[in-house]
């Protein structure tokens, strides 16, 4: 019986994981996608264009905040904030070096990386 009990416990740490992954990611990309549509929203040519990048943009914001409430229901808000926002700095930065070919200096990328630190010191 122990054996059936190790498999289902073990099915259900499997599954939360894999709900935690998607969760995390799914936030990661709705933030990353709602920013760089704000940003592409200010070179808009015209008021329709401009409105377009702002409902998507809204649109993926909105996302955002689901998939971080949904979040919460399986990690404390303490740990999932940070984690969360940590990482979509860290996204924008390399979206906006690559897409919109920002400069970043060196010094903001060792930002980066301490906040690459804090967020695995977080989520121990």
């Amino acid at each position: 019986m122990s054996g059936v009990l190790k498999s289902a416990f073990q099915a259900i740490y499997t599954q939360r994981s894999i709900i935690l992954i998607a969760l995390v990611l799914g936030n990661l990309a709705f933030n990353v996608v709602a920013n760089t549509c704000f940003k592409v929203s200010t070179g808009s040519p015209n008021v329709r264009s401009f409105l377009f990048w702002q409902v998507i943009g809204n649109t993926a914001g909105f996302l955002t905040v689901i998939s971080l409430t949904m979040l919460l229901r399986y990690i404390p808000l303490h740990i999932a904030f940070p984690v969360t926002t940590g990482l979509a700095v860290i996204g924008l930065q390399v979206v906006g070096s690559l897409l919109f070919r920002e400069t970043i200096p060196s010094v903001r990328w060792i930002g980066t990386l301490l906040v690459i630190m804090g967020i695995v010191m977080l989520s121990r």
